[in-house]
């Protein structure tokens, strides 16, 4: 889990962040390969992501069959009726409806696996985002479980830096113009710190968005001063806003 959190923070392309996590997260929690979902867990819309060997299985798969991995059946309505975001596996939210289900044919059929364990991200209401593991022959054990859960805010803070890293791509003014600002001096997770140092919040608030502690946001921001040359957060900000770092007013 340390190595992909090091690895996820010192990725600067946010498209990069979660392919990388879906090539080391089976592994972590008993599985074997796993897609994930961005937006919400419905049949009807939203995009689907997967290691690049899993992708070519489902090339030339028909509306209804991807419709069918979208909604990641049992998962979409478990996790709909209410708050709660705990790992669950298909066979213990469904019992025997699971391996009856189109939903469990088709990943037979795709990836030979049988089993499936829910990984959904923590805090999310609508739309519901997260992962889905797959493996096959025995269903995954409490222990698997129990590290999924572990996961979860690895998985959160994954998420949360690869928004902020978007939308510093989004809004950083081009230097030179056409070009994005490569010549960053700061690391991914100084960048996003910087960002949500523009948005006038506090190290206590920007510590809950990223899950870290105070301490740890206090470092990135003495960091952020040595390599910018300033001592404060508005001289801070108006250089970053110079250098095309963040968005200018």
């Amino acid at each position: 889990m340390l190595s992909v959190a090091v690895a996820a923070l010192n990725e600067r392309e946010p498209e990069r962040l979660w392919p990388l996590v879906a090539s080391a997260l089976p592994g972590l929690c008993g599985g074997e390969t796993l897609v994930y979902k961005l937006d919400d867990w419905n049949e009807t819309e939203g995009t689907v992501g997967m290691p690049p060997e899993v992708a070519v299985e489902f090339e030339g798969l028909g509306e209804e069959d991807v419709g069918l991995l979208r909604a990641g059946f049992p998962f979409a309505h478990h996790y709909a009726s209410g708050p709660d975001r705990a790992p669950l596996t298909a066979r213990r939210a469904a019992g025997a409806a699971w391996s009856a289900s189109p939903t469990a044919r088709l990943i037979g059929d795709m990836l030979d696996v049988d089993h499936v364990l829910a990984i959904p991200l923590p805090g999310t209401t609508t739309p519901i985002t997260g992962c889905m593991v797959y493996r096959s022959g025995t269903d995954f054990t409490d222990d698997d479980v129990r590290a999924a859960r572990q996961l979860q805010p690895l998985l959160a803070a994954v998420e949360q830096q690869r928004q902020l890293l978007e939308r510093w791509k989004r809004t950083a003014a081009p230097d030179p113009p056409g070009e994005p600002a490569a010549d960053c001096p700061l690391t991914p997770r100084e960048t996003t710190v910087l960002l949500l140092l523009t948005d006038a919040l506090t190290a206590a608030a920007i510590g809950r968005r990223l899950g870290i502690s105070d301490r740890t946001v206090h470092k990135h921001v003495e960091k952020i001063y040595r390599k910018l040359g300033t001592r404060d957060r508005i001289s801070t900000v108006l250089r970053a806003q110079q250098l095309g770092l963040v968005p200018a007013p």
